[in-house]
């Protein structure tokens, strides 16, 4: 299907593009009131992820709501431990918890390597009705979570300040670590591979927990997964996210992907010139710029757009929009870029 928006796609190969596109991570989601009609329909965040008309509804509403230029679909990156043997529950106020985590090496044999297509099958038919719903408008971002990301979880049971027991794991059973996160580097590849087959125009890679690694760790227990991930995709442009990874950025620049996301802390023209003109650069408006008044957020977001002039962009947050952030100034954001020149 031709699209009849491409920007975020030609600007992410470094084609040339009219304007700068912009969308906004976590863009569909608690901000807006009609989101949060959809999810008090059903039991939760969980039932509605896995419940693929209403998926596909949440999607779509920040493309009609805020005019971003792309979708991403609703989904959670925690899905992979999920469809691996290992499920998990979404406790409101507190966030992802897992009944059962991995222990042991003797825990990686009730584990299966996802195929993405069966086992996350509510993700696909999501995909392919918002792809349908959406009749070429706007493209249709697809995503997982990186494999580091992923352990942290699956190792810790929960969101954690430290992650220390999933940084305990790296240091003391290393076989372990890197064994699991090759079972979820499989699954990764897999699932991201049957996105595109359903329909998405460019999938991106978010590693939240990358911060909290320090130098070295993170060169052999995260980048190379990240990078094996970028060299199995082919179809479609790749966007890369690692949030607190400031250190990794000129081995970023290696990666088989066409863009990089940069979090709020990443100074733009540092990042420019330790990755090189060859990539994309994605972000990088600091989140908390949108609780400022209307004046505020305009002057924030030309302050970044002319740090970006004359670089491949995509406009975005430096991490998710935050839920109480007024809708009202996410749409002055997503305005300001698509008027500045």
């Amino acid at each position: 299907m031709q699209l009849k928006n491409d920007l975020l796609l030609r600007a992410a190969k470094g084609e040339p593009v009219e304007r700068t596109p912009v969308w906004l991570m976590r863009q569909a989601g608690r901000i807006l009131p009609e989101y949060r009609a959809v999810r008090d329909s059903v039991s939760g965040f969980i039932e509605l992820a896995q419940t693929p008309e209403l998926a596909a509804e949440v999607t779509i509403q920040p493309v009609d709501l805020l005019g971003v230029d792309a979708a991403i679909i609703f989904s959670d990156i925690l899905v992979i431990p999920e469809a691996m043997g290992l499920p998990y529950e979404m406790v409101e106020k507190k966030g992802p918890f897992f009944p059962e985590t991995i222990k042991s090496a003797s825990d990686l044999n009730n584990l299966r390597i996802a195929n993405g297509t069966d086992d996350l099958r509510y993700v696909i038919d999501a995909i392919r009705i918002t792809k349908k719903a959406l009749n070429g408008r706007v493209p249709l971002i697809g995503f997982a979570g990186a494999p580091w990301t992923i352990f942290a979880y699956m190792i810790e049971g929960s969101g954690s300040k430290t992650f220390s027991k999933a940084r305990a794991m790296l240091y003391t059973e290393p076989v372990l670590s890197h064994k699991l996160l090759q079972m979820i580097t499989y699954s990764t590849i897999n699932y991201l591979k049957a996105q595109i087959v359903a329909g998405v125009n460019l999938v991106q890679v978010f590693d939240s927990w990358a911060g909290i690694l320090p130098p070295d760790q993170y060169m052999e227990f995260s980048l190379p997964y990240i990078s094996q991930i970028c060299d199995a995709i082919h179809d479609v442009p790749k966007t890369v996210f690692a949030k607190g990874a400031f250190f990794a950025r000129e081995e970023m620049a290696q990666l088989n992907c066409e863009t990089i996301g940069l979090d709020w802390n990443m100074g733009i023209e540092e990042s420019r010139k330790k990755i090189g003109p060859n990539k994309t650069l994605q972000g990088n408006l600091d989140p908390a710029a949108l609780y400022g008044s209307r004046k505020q957020v305009e002057e924030a977001t030309i302050v970044m757009m002319e740090k970006f002039k004359g670089c491949r962009h995509i406009a975005n947050l430096g991490h998710g929009v935050y839920p109480d952030i007024d809708p009202e100034m996410v749409k002055i954001f997503i305005q300001t870029v698509k008027d500045y020149r």
